[in-house]
């Protein structure tokens, strides 16, 4: 029999020719013999001797009798579920740590594909005897005490080798994602954002995997899988460990990151309570963090902080189409400085991508300064207008598909309709005078489209 031979390989029982199975009466006590497992894991020589053990760890966990896989061995219960959750944890992380990522010295640097040789096969085996693990607490029902003591490492270990990434390949991404399936039946978690937010009759885990995440909170793989499903109110309670992380991704040199820290860095501004944004002075340095992205080439990073620096102008001061009349001279705020120096930028812009960017963006921010727009009116025609120039450069731009021209000519042609209706007109009397030997047929049918009176 398998587990009287790994007994008497551990030295925890005598040899037997026996080929009957063991009554759990005439068995060690569990934690004794997951104590000798982990040193043994812990010191195995070859990858031939781990594979080795680790197979026989899931075939114990799939065999063995539950009751006493899960009895605890001293008289004092509590001090015998201590000990049986401390022995279970032990284990896993002896498993975990046989299929342990090399470590980088360098954290800006990456290791060669070949520094992961072997990792994938062993992480599906560890994966493998995790499952197994689980399946049978699983079937004990409940969130039992020794489940939700390994379900922090279980769980990092699972994201770190599901996702597509040097260390991993596609049997061992296969296996991860089967124990995380495991994993949160076994907990009676609906899905990732459950186990970590938990519900009212299940616990979340998110402050224990924080707990194993810290020391690698600032590797993006971590800070996006576990903040980004993490919404009001769960987020508050743990900002002040998921902030400084998101604000150092936000000022990564690779684009890629850079804005993926912008995303964390929004999502944490709509799913905490103003009040805990505002405490420690913490909307401030993240205004900082996203003001210094205007300056920014990239259309990609620059999409995604004016939405976010909008949402986190409405922490820090009223809207000022919310203020009502006041016989003082308005003072600038933060939003005249945001919209200023948008404006100064575009105009001088000269790249389609961010012109594009730059021209979804501005709406929303003249529908929250109301009447004070006012304030810019000067800089915001002038943009208008030489945007409006787009459809020049547009038509004769080889460069662009045509959907995005097509595109661009619509979004075009309702401008000048709406300068038109604002002007009462006058808009429509200058294009019929445009010579139209000028212009391309592709900008005259869009012209077209405005100056085709429609009886008003």
């Amino acid at each position: 029999m398998e587990l009287s031979s790994l007994l008497h390989d551990l030295h925890l029982s005598p040899s037997s020719s026996s080929e009957k199975p063991l009554p759990s009466a005439s068995l060690p006590p569990i934690t004794e013999l997951l104590t000798r497992l982990q040193e043994k894991l812990i010191g195995s020589s070859s990858d031939a001797e781990t594979s080795s053990l680790i197979g026989r760890v899931e075939l114990l966990f799939q065999t063995a009798d539950p009751h006493w896989l899960f009895s605890p061995a001293s008289s004092n219960r509590d001090g015998g579920w201590a000990e049986l959750q401390v022995a279970y944890s032990s284990v896993v992380s002896a498993l975990i740590g046989c299929a342990a990522l090399p470590l980088c010295e360098d954290d800006s640097a990456s290791l060669p594909a070949s520094a992961y040789h072997g990792i994938p096969t062993r992480a599906a085996a560890v994966c493998s005897a995790l499952t197994a693990l689980l399946g049978t607490l699983g079937n004990v029902g409940g969130q039992s005490g020794v489940l939700l003591s390994v379900c922090p490492p279980v769980c990092v270990f699972s994201v770190t080798h599901f996702q597509d990434r040097p260390w991993t390949s596609p049997a061992s991404r296969a296996a991860a994602r089967s124990l995380q399936e495991a994993l949160l039946r076994a907990g009676r978690w609906r899905d990732s954002a459950h186990l970590l937010t938990g519900g009212e009759e299940n616990r979340g885990m998110l402050g224990e995997i924080l707990d194993v995440l810290q020391p690698q909170l600032s590797n993006e793989v971590w800070l996006a899988w576990t903040l980004l499903q993490v919404t009001r109110p769960s987020l508050s309670p743990h900002l002040s460990r998921l902030l400084p992380p998101s604000l150092l991704l936000n000022d990564h040199y690779r684009p890629e990151n850079c804005m993926l820290g912008v995303h964390c860095l929004h999502h944490i501004v709509l799913n905490t309570t103003p009040a805990d944004l505002r405490q420690f002075n913490r909307a401030e340095v993240v205004y900082e963090a996203f003001f210094k992205h205007l300056y920014t080439s990239e259309a990609a990073v620059m999409q995604a902080v004016l939405p976010g620096l909008l949402d986190l102008l409405a922490v820090l001061e009223k809207p000022p189409s919310s203020l009502g009349p006041s016989p003082s001279h308005r003072k600038p705020c933060r939003h005249d400085d945001v919209l200023r120096l948008m404006l100064t930028h575009m105009e001088a812009e000269n790249k389609v991508a961010l012109r594009r960017v730059y021209a979804a963006a501005l709406p929303p921010y003249v529908d929250r300064m109301g009447v004070a727009v006012c304030r810019h009116l000067r800089r915001l025609e002038r943009v208008v207008l030489g945007y409006l120039e787009l459809l020049l450069d547009v038509s004769v731009d080889s460069g662009l598909s045509d959907s995005v021209r097509q595109q661009l000519t619509n979004q075009t042609s309702l401008c000048i309709k709406l300068l038109d209706g604002c002007s009462h007109g006058d808009v429509q009397r200058l294009l019929e005078q445009i010579d139209s030997s000028c212009c391309s047929s592709e900008v005259l049918c869009c012209l077209a489209t405005v100056t085709t009176r429609t009886g008003r």
